[in-house]
């Protein structure tokens, strides 16, 4: 295996393991620093925006074109990012809404006693699995990314651990405030978050084999659509949820901006 894949499985991994560290937070801090979330998804989603609109889908449509002609090649591409956005809305659609992981918890929520309450262990549960469900194209998307560009892929799985930190503290809220046990609350936290090396494993057995221009093409563009799905319907409004004085939209203009300087600086 060549280190270009190590290192795209490794980039996935950190990404994923980044729910275990929100679950961290929630049992070794007291209080949610709501300034520092709300800047950091509005930074992630700034990120994620830009580079899909402005790399991932360009990249995209350059591979299509050149392998299908300009009419073609431009339709597939538009087709590719719409398809993303179509199966992500789809897995959102199917999730019961007891585990929506866009619901914000805070830390503070972890101080109050275990209620031992059923119906809150199902929530926590359901939250860890959506999740999970969510984590699995993320995980095909940084590994495809950093395989064709490594700073790409860094920039994205960076991206991704930022906005899989709340969601380590969505799955360990309610599970620990249902049973009062920290390992458990923690473990499926952290399981939550495997399924993005899972998803890289997937795309290297079943993807990799396949990838000329056209694959490759349709998978960008599709990762580009992802993107900006999960940026508009999960991160954003979570940052809202946790904003003071728009500090959101800052540090949603800080992301793009500190994107498109990496972008510039290795032209």
């Amino acid at each position: 295996m060549s280190s270009e894949i190590l290192m795209a499985f490794g980039l996935t991994l950190m990404a994923g393991l980044a729910t275990g560290i929100g679950s961290l937070l929630a049992f070794f801090t007291k209080t949610t620093n709501t300034k520092f979330l709300s800047i950091a998804l509005g930074f992630s989603a700034g990120v994620m925006i830009y580079i899909s609109m402005i790399e991932i889908f360009v990249k995209a449509k350059d591979a299509l074109v050149a392998a299908m002609g300009n009419v073609a090649g431009n339709w597939l591409t538009v087709a590719g990012f719409f398809g993303g956005m179509l199966v992500i809305a789809l897995i959102d659609k199917f999730i019961p809404k007891a585990g929506n992981p866009h619901e914000v918890k805070k830390i503070e929520d972890m101080n109050q006693p275990a209620s031992k309450d059923a119906a809150l262990l199902k929530m926590g549960t359901f939250t860890a699995l959506a999740i999970a469900i969510h984590n699995f194209p993320e995980g095909i998307a940084t590994f495809t990314s950093a395989i064709q560009d490594p700073g790409l892929g860094f920039a994205i799985a960076v991206a991704v651990a930022i906005h899989n930190i709340p969601e380590g503290i969505a799955v360990s809220v309610p599970i620990y405030f249902a049973t009062g046990d920290k390992k458990k609350a923690f473990k499926l936290s952290f399981l939550s978050g495997l399924a993005e090396p899972v998803g890289a494993i997937v795309a290297y057995l079943f993807l990799m084999p396949f990838l000329n221009d056209v694959m490759f093409g349709i998978i960008f563009a599709g990762v580009a659509g992802i993107m900006v799905f999960i940026s508009l319907d999960e991160l954003l409004p979570a940052a809202k949820k946790y904003d003071e004085s728009h500090l959101s939209i800052y540090g949603l203009i800080a992301g793009m901006a500190v994107m498109a300087v990496s972008l510039l600086l290795f032209i």
